[in-house]
């Protein structure tokens, strides 16, 4: 069972970027938990956050495989990415975007992580049959 960090713990981003590159391994095709945690921020400023899939590690697909709702405060949210559809998806790493609001001259901040963790069997099985049946 995969247990990994998508952003290690202690990210401190003042621009966009990219996380590490994780590999799935026989994981490939599950469920996985997805944690966004924001430790840290400074006011009037907001943190966009995607997570791109690869079926080789060095080419990414433009179209995120998720994305987590825009964010501006210290919070944790929790996202199922769903692979069942996507079995050729080995890879993934996060992108993220942060900007400040119009008029503020200072860089924007935020210290953040992402964990990641496969979803147990039987939460896969409920996931995988919710998806299909939509």
């Amino acid at each position: 069972m995969l247990d990994a960090f998508l952003v290690p713990e202690k990210t401190t981003v003042t621009s966009k970027g990219d996380g590490p590159v994780v590999a799935l391994r026989d994981s490939a095709g599950s469920v996985f938990l997805l944690t966004l945690v924001i430790v840290n921020v400074i006011a009037q400023e907001s943190l966009n956050v995607w997570v791109h899939g690869s079926s080789d590690g060095a080419t990414w697909d433009p179209q995120p495989l998720v994305g987590f709702p825009q964010k501006g405060d210290r919070t944790e949210v929790p996202m199922l990415l769903l692979l069942s559809a996507k079995p050729d998806v080995k890879f993934i790493r996060a992108r993220w975007e942060v900007a400040r609001w119009k008029g503020i001259s200072e860089p924007p901040m935020f210290e953040f992580y992402i964990t990641l963790r496969e979803a147990p069997m039987e939460i896969s099985a409920d996931a995988a049959r919710s998806a299909s049946a939509q």
